[in-house]
């Protein structure tokens, strides 16, 4: 019996060896997610008042992303945050990323689920193979951060670069 593939979202799972609060800060401080997952992050409130990079971001808040390597801005919103281990936001044409934290055996299992993915064709390779393949990395580059101290991903490359190293 073949099961037929749930195109419209994923999910992902990982343990980390680190306390719930200090993976949700990683997942909600502009300077930390900028460590790990961005080359920069900035988020201001629904007012329009920019949140500070040591600060909790918080529901409501807009972001903008700029990408590790790649010349593209990111734009989009935080749908829910609630200051202990969930988040949620939007992530462009991709749909929206919801990020569970829990505590296990003194560990935090983050489960990241990417939701309204759209189901046609081109988007069933870019966005839920490419942003699965890709959460999958940044998953594990969180874990390499948190308990090692390194990080898995070249940071300040320029593109032709990046390609070149993608292509040799």
């Amino acid at each position: 019996m073949s099961s037929i593939p749930e195109w419209s979202k994923f999910t992902l799972k990982i343990s980390i060896n680190k306390p719930l609060l200090e993976v949700y800060d990683a997942w909600t401080k502009p300077d930390k997610l900028a460590v790990w997952f961005l080359e920069k992050a900035e988020y201001k409130t629904s007012e329009g008042a920019e949140r500070k990079s040591g600060e909790n971001i918080k529901t409501g808040d807009l972001y903008q992303w700029k990408w590790n390597n790649w010349d593209v801005i990111e734009k989009g919103s935080v749908l829910a945050a609630n200051g202990k281990d969930n988040l949620s936001f939007s992530f462009g044409k991709a749909g929206n990323v919801n990020i569970h934290l829990k505590e296990k055996d003194k560990k935090t299992e983050v489960t990241l689920i990417q939701v309204e993915i759209p189901s046609d064709d081109e988007s069933k390779m870019k966005f839920h193979e490419g942003c699965s393949r890709g959460w999958t990395f940044w998953l594990v580059n969180l874990k390499a951060w948190l308990e090692y101290g390194i990080l898995l991903n070249a940071k300040g490359l320029k593109q032709d670069e990046v390609n070149y190293l993608v292509n040799s």
